[in-house]
């Protein structure tokens, strides 16, 4: 018999599989051949996503908060590697690699500012899952994408005991059935922000 906080987590898979799945593959390392144009979209796609996040999280005086993973990805992007590789394409400039396209010119949209610490959790826990498949991309890309050191997929070395820390503390925080039906809301709207900004930077 599982017990509550058990469920809080197997809710949160059930409630962002489909999501999950949509992400694996279609952004932009999903592609068979990926290259440092790749990744410079990738972290852009991300940068975008993520930007809102730490200043809304920090406008509560509870829930949970982030680490600098922002600092992470744009520290990638600035690497003279993603230069190098403009200039070795003529098709590709240098600021291409940097800026967003014009289908993303707009501010991104403002999370809730009466959002419910469940709610938060659920977003946070999308965050945090990101790092566990950025570990993933970093074996696969590493050899591939050098000399670019691949900071942000690289982290801090294994994200698993922070993901695992993350879980302990959303357990303890997210146990009741509403709270539970918040968090997997939050996570839904965390996964139907980043795939919406993953469709546009297609168009």
């Amino acid at each position: 018999m599982e017990t509550r906080d058990q469920d809080v987590l197997a809710a949160l898979r059930a409630a962002t599989a489909a999501r999950h799945a949509e992400l694996d593959a279609h952004t932009p390392l999903a592609a068979p051949e990926v290259d440092l144009a790749a990744y410079g979209a990738h972290l852009r796609l991300l940068e975008r996503w993520l930007a809102p996040v730490p200043g809304w999280l920090a406008a509560f005086n509870d829930g949970p908060q982030l680490p600098d993973y922002l600092g992470a990805i744009r520290a990638d992007l600035a690497h003279s590697a993603l230069a190098s590789a403009a200039a070795s394409d003529e098709s590709v400039t240098p600021s291409q690699l940097q800026q967003l396209p014009p289908s993303l010119s707009q501010p991104p949209a403002p999370w809730p500012a009466q959002a419910s610490a469940a709610y938060r959790w659920g977003v946070c826990y999308v965050v945090e899952g990101s790092q566990l498949g950025g570990a993933v991309l970093y074996k696969r890309l590493a050899a591939r994408l050098a000399p670019h050191p691949l900071d942000y997929l690289r982290g801090n070395g294994s994200p698993g005991p922070r993901w695992q820390q993350f879980l302990a503390a959303l357990r303890a925080n997210v146990v009741e059935p509403a709270q539970i039906e918040d968090a997997c809301a939050g996570a839904r709207d965390a996964f139907d922000r980043l795939i919406a900004l993953n469709r546009a930077m297609d168009q």
